[in-house]
Order: C-alpha cells, then structure tokens, then sequence
C-alpha cells in the first residue's frame, strides 16, 4: 500500500486474516508466527486463541494494534497460550476471537467479514429473545452475529450455510471447537480467501498462503466457494462442498495481497508484473525509468520497465527501519505528514528525468496534487502515473475496502458529478474504457494533479493479469457488475 503519490488511507477500509493449525504438539509457535504473516490486511486489532484439552479451557488473548505491532503485544504472553490448537485474526472490524457456549458446544470463532445488512439481522435476533454481550464501543461485534446465526444450525457445517444465506456481504471464518478441532469455512462466494496447508504432525489453514513456507508448511490447495472443512493434526475432512459460481475480489492482486502469496493459483508478484508488462508493451509515452510506489507498485513498475524496454529506478524508497506501515494518528495535521514521512524521494535518481510511476490505485486522491508536485521540486523534469486498475467508479459493498459515509469519497465521483451535475449519472459510460465519457474523467484526474500522462489499466488487462475468467472475479468496484 502507497501513502507517498496516491494516499488512500483514510477511507475505511475494512479487510483482515487469519490463521489456524491443529498440531500433535504445542501450536503456540506457528499460530503467533503464522497470524503476524496476516499483519498486512489489518491495522485494528489482533487476537489468538488456543484450546488446552488438559484443562479443558480456552486461552485467549485480544490487543488494540493501531498504535504497535501485533509481535510486541503478544510476545511476551505467549507462555499462556497452552494446546495443540489455536486460531488467530488481525482485524479491521471488531475485537476477536470470541468464545460462545451454545447448543454445539463451547467454540471460539474468527471472522474476515463485512455484514452490510447487520443492523436488520441484530433487530431480527433481539426479537427472538438473542442477547449480545461483546458489544464494540456501543456497537454489536459482527463476530458474535455471525456466531448467533451459526448457532441456529443442527452443526457447524449447517449454521455456516445458513448464516451464508443471511448475511449480505462476505464472510470467511475459523471456528476452534472444544474438542480441539478447527472447522473452517469460506465466504459462499469466494471473496475473500483461505489456503490449507500441511506438514508433518500438523494441518493450518490461513488467508495468506505467505503464512506457509517459513513454519514448514506445504500448500495443499484453496478452499473453494461457500466450502467447509475440520482440521485435526491428522487430516483434513470436508463437511460441506464448494460452490461453482465464485467472486473472488480482484484487489487482493492488485492493493491486498503480499507479493508472495497465491490464490486460485494465480501469484500476486506475478499478476502485478504482467499487469505492468503489458501495459508498458503498448504505452507510446516517452519516458526515461519506471518507478514503483513501495510496496504495491513496484511488482507492476517492474514489469513496466520489462515490457517498455527502460530501467526500473527506485526513485523512491520506503525507509523500512521504522515505517513498515503507517499507523493513524488521531489529529488530522499528523495524519497528513504520516502520510507522506515512510516514503522518501530520492533526488538524484529524479533530476532531469520523465520519470513514471507505478502505483496499484487511486480511491480518494488526498495528498495527490501536493505529492506530485514535490516530485517536481526535487528535479523531475515529467511525471507520468500508470495505474494497475481502472477507475474505480463503484464503491465496494462486499468486503468494504472503498465503503466509507459515502460513495462521494471516491474521487471518480466526485469529478463525475462536476461534470454532469449528478455523481450517479452515466456511471456504465465513465466505466467503459475508451469512451468519451471515460477520456474525460481520466484527463481531469490528471490535469487536477498536475500528472504529465495518466493512464489505467483496462479492465481486460487485469483480469488477464489475474488469469482467471472475468465471471470468476469481483471487478464490481470498476464496473458494478456483481451482485449479493
């Protein structure tokens, strides 16, 4: 994620992982390592949970992330955390794990969800005499929803498709149960990921197959959609088959996912490169080196600076020592500057150059025009942006990453409804690449920030990218194509 050209910090958005194992020997070890591989898609909270069978009780521990690291919050705890099995969550929603006592035992669950309908499904379970107890600053936890609705089934595998059948949104989880087994189960439509991997004496599933390699662990395959599955250390048993049809969202290769990681097959370095060389193999613009802004666009500027035939330059650097990521002051002057401090200019390798830059988005545009200019002031003779997406035209309902008040936050909206007096007219024209309407919206974007070219990848390129048939993949946010 880019803070130094684009700043799309301050939108909410609304993302997080997981990761479970079931061992035949303390976990503890994994389950810390494995869940701070997640620590990229959330900046909330974090928290692990193991089962002891010995003493037959759960040990679990939440902490606030935004202001630190999840490694130095539980560090120094993880004696506590006794049993062969545990599962643990960065979030960006509400405190996690939570332990139920229901009609299918005693279970700790996690969640990487977005309930766009839980004001209703909360007003439909109080009236059915349902109580709520880890209430979030006043507000119901969507974890222990989720919990509620699966508790109406006969067993896990049944509460989990019935709470896919109420929920609008998404929702991948892991359950811990307290016979030491993991159930987990993906979002009916595949929007979000889970990976499953093995080694010997022990089984782990996680959102990010990054979370794999460094624990000895083996990647088996991805959960399909809306499938459900029980871990032990011994195996892995399907409870509830996957479904055809899939939506899984296009921005874990081109913003969320770590470079390293895998799903449906398809590599995220891989994607962002492709991405970048296919649209460097047909830019006409004369340019002098491709840039990354770090970390998302370097994968895309490199495969930039392949496709165009021009060097790939680190003109700028993120000063990695003590910026791995930004966490959000309350005071808006300091989120501004903590916007800008992690990503340095490097003067000398910007003077006299037409330098391009490669970035995965552009959502709000905060900070852009200020941005591009210090790029100037430090010698840039043209600043060229190629983005590894379209516009994003629709905000998201499924996993939240551009849901924020309003779809007006979005940049594209907010020019369109200069242009035509309405931000909701023509929208399919605006989100068709090549159209009038689309050359307009772009050459404005780049003539507000003072960009000498500005270009996004079309929809097709990505999805080529990506490698998987456009029906498979959520592109609703470029072109509102998909549905709950």
């Amino acid at each position: 994620m880019s803070n130094f050209a684009l700043s799309k910090t301050k939108l909410i958005i609304l993302m997080g992982g997981f990761f479970g194992a079931a061992a035949k020997s303390a976990c503890r070890n994994d389950l810390y390592y494995g869940v701070d591989y997640n620590s990229h898609l959330g900046t909330k909270r974090a928290g692990m949970v193991t089962y002891d069978a010995e003493d037959a009780i759960f040990n679990r521990s939440i902490h606030s992330i935004e202001n630190t690291y999840f490694r130095t919050k539980f560090e120094t705890e993880l004696t506590k955390f006794k049993g062969d099995s545990g599962i643990g969550v960065i979030s960006d929603t509400d405190p996690q794990p939570i332990i139920i006592n229901s009609h299918l035992g005693k279970f700790a669950i996690v969640t990487v969800a977005h309930v766009v309908n839980i004001d209703e499904l909360e007003r439909e379970l109080l009236d059915a005499g349902a109580h709520f107890a880890e209430l979030s600053s006043g507000r119901t936890n969507q974890t222990e929803l989720i919990a509620l609705l699966i508790n109406k089934g006969r067993t896990f595998a049944e509460g989990i498709k019935y709470m896919q059948t109420r929920i609008k949104g998404s929702c991948s989880l892991l359950i811990l149960t307290d016979q030491g087994h993991i159930i987990a189960g993906r979002d009916k439509l595949g929007r979000t990921p889970i990976t499953l991997g093995h080694k010997e004496g022990a089984w782990a599933a996680a959102s990010e197959s990054t979370s794999f390699p460094n624990l000895g662990y083996t990647v088996e395959r991805d959960l399909g959609p809306g499938e459900v599955v029980e871990i032990t250390a011994d195996g892995c048993t399907q409870l509830v088959a996957p479904g055809e049809e899939m939506q899984v969202c296009a921005f874990l290769w081109v913003y969320y996912g770590f470079p390293t990681s895998t799903y449906e097959g398809k590599n995220v370095e891989d994607a962002r490169f492709t991405s970048g060389f296919e649209m460097g193999r047909t830019d006409e613009s004369e340019v002098d080196c491709a840039a990354g802004i770090p970390d998302s666009g370097v994968g895309m500027a490199l495969g930039y600076a392949a496709g165009k035939g021009v060097p790939y330059h680190r003109c700028i650097s993120k000063y990695t020592p003590t910026w791995p990521r930004s966490f959000t002051p309350s005071e808006q002057s300091r989120r501004s500057l903590v916007a800008k401090m992690k990503l340095v200019p490097n003067r000398e390798m910007l003077r006299g150059k037409r330098a391009l830059f490669c970035d995965d988005s552009i959502v709000r545009g905060t900070q852009l025009n200020d941005n591009v200019q210090d790029l100037f002031d430090c010698g840039a003779k043209e600043v060229h942006m190629r983005i590894a997406c379209p516009p994003l035209i629709y905000g998201c309902p499924f996993i939240g990453f551009t849901s924020s008040k309003s779809d007006m936050e979005l940049l594209t909206r907010r020019i369109i409804g200069e242009l035509e007096g309405d931000p909701n007219k023509n929208l399919d024209k605006y989100a068709t690449t090549g159209s009038d309407e689309y050359n307009t919206l772009v050459e404005k974007i780049r003539e507000r920030f003072g960009l000498t070219s500005l270009k996004f990848n079309p929809l097709e390129t990505l999805v080529k990218s990506i490698g998987l048939p456009k029906c498979k993949i959520c592109t609703h946010c470029f072109d509102g194509s998909s549905k709950f």
